[in-house]
């Protein structure tokens, strides 16, 4: 049993993958080939934005959206402490300062009444009990749509406005998702910036790294298409910005073609198995809840349990695989140890990132292998 199942949707669409790269290989141009203008007007198109840029990975989307801002030494920017390393990092990379807020204990993405009082305490100049020190900038904020589930944007964006902050949403994990109807890469504000990851096990994923950035501001997007070519003026040998190497591959452009035309029924079935999963163990463990305004593109299916080492154990005796998203939130990371973070610090995200793990979810999942699976967790919580 695979966790995420690659190989199922490469034999589903292997000829349209195999004509797309032996197409790259025929006309050579292995950068910012044609396939890379075609995929970035498909995907501005899809998510219903003005422009889109496709990058090197996820991480690089985050790191040209904050340098497209010009953040650096002293600014702010606010995000969650339960997530991925990128979201952070790219803050930290730019010697600016992370302040993590905790998370919503439902969709576990970032609370919006305690975002906007971190923002409001650190203008007042108020020392935090935890973490960062007071007399930073508040610049600007990263919510993520964590597993698939948008954040709530409607009150982030209302906050980002009355502060004077800008917005980039973090859809590393949701493409596909939607939120009030609005599909995930465009639910920052008009003057703000998404970026999402195209990693293999991403919900649309290419083979390699890949990632994308969207936005509707014509100024932005001119900034970060210096920034992904060393910062290139008029060409690549005129350069008047600090920038980075940041494209993505023609051949990985070529692959995510094909991908984005199955895409939407890849998440009409992620739903289902969802929807099977939710069925089979809403009794049994405390099961992920998508807001009626919301669609989660399910990038993965994240449970809690006060018994998560036994199921664990349990599970893989049986055979299947599972994971944990995340283990030790960003605020414990050695990394962000000079940040001044102690446990406690934000006490629903430690209390959630000490009991999730995540089941196997991909649109290929067999009804057979998932009854065996759903068996597995109530098995276990019966011999508990």
């Amino acid at each position: 049993m695979q966790f995420i199942d690659l190989k199922s949707q490469y034999q589903r669409i292997k000829p349209l993958i195999q004509q797309r790269i032996d197409a790259v290989l025929e006309h050579g141009s292995y950068i910012l080939g044609p396939e890379v203008r075609e995929l970035e007007k498909r995907l501005a198109s899809y998510v219903g934005v003005k422009n889109c840029l496709s990058c090197a990975s996820g991480t690089d989307a985050l790191l040209m959206a904050l340098m497209a801002y010009d953040v650096g030494p002293g600014d702010a920017i606010f995000t969650t402490p339960f997530t991925f390393m990128a979201t952070a990092e790219v803050i930290a990379l730019l010697r600016a300062t992370p302040v993590f807020v905790d998370i919503d204990p439902v969709t576990y993405n970032i609370d919006p009444e305690k975002l906007e009082e971190a923002i409001v305490n650190l203008e007042n100049g108020r020392q935090p009990r935890h973490g960062v020190a007071a007399g930073l900038r508040p610049r600007g904020i990263i919510p993520v749509d964590l597993f698939g589930i948008p954040a709530e944007y409607d009150a982030i964006n209302r906050i980002a406005r009355k502060h004077g902050l800008f917005v980039v949403e973090d859809a590393a994990q949701s493409f596909g998702a939607e939120y009030h109807g609005k599909k995930s890469g465009s639910l920052m504000p008009d003057d703000g910036i998404a970026a999402t990851s195209f990693f293999p096990a991403k919900p649309l994923g290419c083979y390699g790294d890949g990632g994308a950035v969207f936005t509707n501001d014509d100024r932005l997007h001119d900034i970060m298409d210096s920034l992904r070519v060393h910062g290139k003026g008029s060409d690549k040998y005129d350069n008047v910005r600090i920038g980075i190497n940041g494209r993505l591959d023609t051949i990985q452009a070529a692959v995510l073609l094909p991908k984005l035309d199955i895409f939407e029924d890849e998440i009409s079935q992620r739903q289902v198995v969802a929807g099977r999963y939710q069925a089979g163990l809403k009794d049994t463990v405390i099961t992920p809840q998508v807001p009626a305004h919301c669609k989660s593109a399910w990038a993965q299916y994240s449970i809690l349990s006060d018994h998560r080492d036994s199921l664990l154990e349990s599970m893989k005796a049986a055979g299947i695989p599972s994971a944990i998203y995340y283990p030790k939130p960003l605020h414990l990371q050695k990394a962000f140890g000079y940040l001044g973070y102690q446990r406690g610090a934000f006490p629903i995200c430690e209390n959630v990132a000490d009991r999730i793990f995540s089941l196997p979810m991909h649109p290929y999942l067999s009804q057979e292998d998932q009854n065996r699976i759903i068996g597995a967790v109530r098995s276990n919580r019966r011999e508990g």
